[in-house]
């Protein structure tokens, strides 16, 4: 059992995949109901906005961004750059090209490699030739 930190409050937990400890993970998920209860009455809103009325950190709002919880509904308001090629995107980490070529490459890593087929060298190969009725003999 992996033992940490929690990073928001210091209290010690067993570690299973996320930083903060059950406790403070609680309280992240009453402050997403309030992001998204918020976004859904007003659409809208900017992120100072919904900072602002909500009480949750913007950089807490961003991490939703990041994590693709929430998404930038504007055409032209882009919030966040792919960590990848840094193109403006509008949430998640990485913009859709570089979704697919990691997903490419990824699986390209993971499928094995064909062997190519050997090329026989003619010349150090010995070719048998049997007539009609030497080779009834031997059967």
């Amino acid at each position: 059992m992996d033992l940490r930190n929690c990073i928001k409050c210091g209290r010690v937990f067993a570690y299973t995949g996320s930083d903060i400890c059950s406790r403070c993970a609680g309280d992240d998920i009453e402050d997403f109901k309030k992001v998204k209860e918020y976004l859904y009455e007003k659409p809208g809103a900017t992120v100072v906005e919904v900072s602002e009325e909500t009480g949750v950190s913007e950089k807490k709002i961003l991490r939703y961004l990041r994590e693709s919880r929430i998404e930038i509904r504007e055409v032209d308001n882009f919030l966040l750059d792919c960590q990848r090629c840094g193109k403006s995107i509008r949430s998640g980490r990485f913009c859709d090209k570089c979704t697919y070529e990691m997903k490419r490459e990824f699986k390209s890593a993971i499928t094995p490699k064909k062997e190519e087929p050997k090329l026989k060298d003619p010349g150090k190969e010995k070719t048998k030739m049997y007539t009609y009725e030497i080779r009834k003999k031997y059967k």
